[in-house]
């Protein structure tokens, strides 16, 4: 520029006139060389973008072009030229150029323009009048480039504004669907994403930390199913949190499958979620070019809000479940305030009319025996179902049951269990056993185990079938068995068949009542003993449970000290 200018106040000190040789000549005469110079001085400047040849120069060859044309009105030829710059700034803009870059091009070109006289005698040089206009023209065009950009900018802020309150509309609806409809809202906010940064492929992944599945990922586009991949690979629950992704958007290299799908630039940008959630997104595009700090930014933004979405979406999951949680327990909690109001009142009226009566006649408590008897036997048979609370509440509070180990056979316990049930339930039990199997255990908690199980059994298992318990041992393991034939007990049922106050389906619509806390008191004593319970049920072959104990179980209570 500052060679226009000397050029300039060169004309106009030495009265040059206008009837010499006019730009438009030169321009045509050294059309090549001037683009050739052009090129090579604005290419150090935009190699930092990896632009090259043809798309660093075939709009700047069109507007060089248009200064020399003469054919045209003045008015014609200027719209070309604005229309050709509006092309120019809006290719710059989607290269990530900045304003003062694109205004400095233009600059450059006039200073390319004037160097094709600068060394030429002054007879050459173009007229006073002709400098000024190229002048004016080029101011113009700077003018221009910046209206240009700043109205880009507002559009472009005004369209960012609207896909954040898209995807708030959409992440806010998807947090009131079930599972099944959440994919198909994620895969609404990956088209938004996509189409914001106008991008031909778009993933979304997303994994619950705590969760061992492969996760959640949606995709749209081309190549959604390959990139879909892409994403499950790079962020897996064996990966690395965000595999080499950080919170901001950062070029990754496509893998062949991509390349092969189309994809050939690939941005990605890790989800700065709080929340027990890892995310990812990805865009890929199928031209090979860096992504612009434009849309770089777009992607954070446009990032920074979907993770808040997602923060609250597993708030909002978490908060249900606990209220779900609290509203079951609160069924629970009636539910047992109402068996418990029923089933102590029947042992202590039973212990309390025997009381009543040998206080009216003492004179024959020697003959009574029987009655003082069942007022222990139902003094004792309360004191156990206040017990059995205490224990499972401690359980259910994360606490080991405190034991006294000492040495015991586990068979004569089972045997012992068989015989106190067989006076209840008649001779329907079978107890196989390869001989006294000794260990150190806590023998009360063992019978109460054994109980619950075996009673269970008689309950919902089949009325004309027996009850085996079956009591084995290896080097380190002891183990007893109890099977029952009858229905069996679903899946469903299974995973909380040992938590507190919980009963399956089949025990719900059943006769036989209970309070749920069987199981939850077996698995409390096989933790206690540093063992293990299971069930096994199975259509046609019944259901099993099994408890397997150490052999010395002092080590538990040693360790928990």
């Amino acid at each position: 520029m500052d060679e226009v200018i000397r050029a300039n106040d060169a004309a106009l000190a030495t009265g040059v006139t206008d009837t010499m040789s006019r730009i438009a000549d030169v321009i045509r005469r050294h059309h090549d060389e001037i683009i050739r110079l052009w090129t090579e001085q604005a290419t150090r400047a935009a190699s930092a973008r990896g632009l090259e040849g043809p798309e660093l120069k075939n709009l700047m060859q069109a507007y060089l072009a248009s200064l020399a044309d003469d054919s045209r009105s003045p008015d014609t030829a200027r719209a070309k030229r604005r229309g050709l710059v509006e092309n120019h700034v809006a290719a710059r803009l989607r290269q990530g150029f900045h304003v003062a870059e694109v205004v400095e091009e233009f600059s450059l070109l006039g200073r390319c323009i004037s160097s094709m006289w600068a060394d030429s005698t002054r007879e050459a040089h173009p007229g006073a009048v002709e400098v000024e206009r190229l002048l004016s023209e080029l101011h113009d065009v700077s003018v221009e480039v910046t209206a240009l950009f700043t109205e880009h900018l507002q559009e472009d802020e005004q369209t960012e504004k609207r896909y954040l309150r898209l995807i708030q509309k959409v992440a806010s609806e998807a947090l009131e669907v079930n599972a099944a409809d959440l994919r198909e809202r994620l895969r609404e906010v990956v088209s938004l994403v996509r189409e914001a940064l106008a991008a031909q492929g778009a993933a979304l992944f997303l994994l619950e930390l705590e969760d061992t599945e492969p996760g959640t990922v949606v995709s749209t586009g081309i190549g959604m199913e390959v990139l879909a991949r892409y994403a499950s690979s790079r962020g897996g629950p064996d990966a690395e949190p965000g595999s080499g992704l950080d919170a901001e958007a950062t070029m990754l290299q496509p893998s062949e499958a991509l390349r092969g799908a189309g994809l050939l630039s690939l941005l990605g940008l890790r989800l700065a979620t709080h929340h027990a959630v890892r995310g990812a997104i990805y865009v890929g595009i199928t031209q090979e070019r860096e992504f612009t700090a434009r849309e770089r930014r777009r992607l954070e933004s446009l990032g920074e809000r979907l993770a808040v979405h997602l923060d609250n979406a597993k708030l909002h999951a978490d908060l249900r479940a606990k209220v779900a949680a609290l509203h079951e327990e609160r069924d629970l909690r009636e539910r047992f305030v109402s068996v418990l109001a029923h089933d102590l009142r029947g042992p202590l009226t039973a212990a309390k009319v025997g009381a009543q009566l040998l206080l009216r006649r003492p004179e024959v408590l020697e003959e009574r025996r029987d009655l003082a008897r069942r007022i222990d036997q139902n003094i004792e048979r309360t004191d156990r179902m206040v017990r059995d609370l205490l224990d499972a509440n401690r359980i259910r509070a994360g606490e080991r049951l405190s034991l006294q180990f000492a040495p015991c056979d586990l068979t004569a316990i089972a045997r012992e269990v068989i015989e106190e049930l067989s006076s209840i339930h008649g001779e329907r039990f079978l107890l196989v056993s390869e001989g006294p199997i000794e260990g150190f255990w806590s023998e009360d908690e063992l019978r109460r185990a054994l109980w619950n199980l075996t009673s269970n059994a008689v309950k919902y298992g089949a009325l004309d079938a027996p009850v085996t318990l079956t009591v084995t041992r290896t080097d380190s393991i002891a183990r007893v068995s109890i099977h029952n034939e009858g229905r069996t007990i679903s899946r469903a049922d299974q995973e909380s068949l040992f938590k507190p106050f919980s009963r399956t389906r089949t025990a719900q619509t059943g006769v036989a009542k209970g309070w749920g806390l069987g199981l939850t008191l077996v698995w409390g004593a096989a933790q206690a003993h540093g063992g293990r319970v299971s069930v096994q049920s199975v259509e046609g072959d019944g259901t099993t449970f099994t408890l397997e104990l150490p052999l010395d179980s002092r080590a538990v209570a040693t360790a928990g000290t």
